[in-house]
């Protein structure tokens, strides 16, 4: 069986986009599962796949993060790894379900998890806001601040992979954000804001290959801090290019734990990758002595 990806909650798990692509395993909150529950959930998918790779949002109630890290240390196995994100919820949700993808692909765990921070890179997520005013994940300036209280603003927001704030219905250039400049497809999902901005404007300037909605994830508003929001995430689709991304970048072995990894760092156990020793110059061969 290919190797798990674990989530905290269902909403999290977006349709798959072929027959091929597995599903995710739910490591359900402290709130909806005792210890013993997680414990036995968690050693189920063990002897099922093999190996485990839970994605951990920095978003995450403390709670549920120290629920993940207290069964990987109460199992004492290192065939799990907890992979942090600092996406948004849908854009979580779109790293989740291509890391899934790259689970039927002919990778190591080890390569799998470390591939995480790689994709990120790629994913555009943001959303379209009806109030900045308690935006804190990205600079907001004090004008966008004031306007945020006129009851038909709507801004325009692009957290990752780098912020970009925009006010919607200004002559100012720059409403559209910045897109990326390779082929993606674009997950929406809408909370209490009525516009079609996202799909009709949003979309077509990014030249993405389909647009595609889904349920608001249930953190959303509150890492946007407003439920007036449409939320986005423009991200590579077909696992072909997945599977060539990841194979370009070079495999090394960790040092600490044994694990494939791509990158400077282990997904499993988080040691980065150790700097080559310093080359020794050759001596100078003496001649004609």
């Amino acid at each position: 069986m290919p190797t798990a990806i674990a989530v905290t909650s269902a909403d999290l798990v977006l349709p798959a986009p072929d027959r091929h692509t597995p599903g995710a395993a739910v490591l359900h909150p402290p709130a909806e599962a005792g210890l013993e529950a997680s414990l036995a959930a968690t050693t189920a998918l063990l002897e099922r796949h093999g190996h485990l790779v839970a994605v951990v949002p920095s978003w995450l109630p403390p709670a549920t993060a120290h629920r993940l890290r207290t069964v990987r240390a109460i199992l004492e196995t290192d065939r799990i790894a907890l992979v942090d994100t600092d996406l948004p919820p849908l854009g979580t949700a779109v790293l989740v379900r291509q890391l899934r993808q790259l689970t039927v692909c002919d990778f190591s765990p080890g390569v799998i998890a470390s591939a995480a921070r790689l994709l990120s890179h790629y994913v555009y997520a943001g959303a379209l806001l009806g109030s900045v005013a308690k935006l804190d994940r990205i600079p907001v300036g004090l004008k966008a601040h004031a306007r945020s209280w006129s009851p038909s603003a709507q801004f325009a927001v692009l957290a990752h992979p780098s912020p970009h704030l925009a006010r919607l219905g200004t002559a100012a250039t720059g409403v559209i954000p910045p897109g990326p400049a390779f082929a993606t497809h674009l997950t929406f999902a809408r909370g209490q804001l009525s516009s079609d901005w996202v799909a009709a404007e949003l979309a077509p300037a990014w030249q993405v290959q389909g647009v595609m909605e889904n349920p608001l994830p249930d953190g959303s508003a509150r890492w946007w801090a407003t439920p007036k929001l449409v939320e986005f995430a423009a991200a590579i689709p077909d696992v072909s290019v997945l599977h060539q991304l990841v194979s370009s970048v070079r495999r090394e072995e960790c040092g600490w734990c044994g694990f494939e990894l791509i990158g400077d760092r282990c997904g499993f156990c988080a040691a980065p990758l150790a700097a080559p020793p310093p080359e020794v110059p050759a001596a100078r061969s003496r001649t004609g002595s």
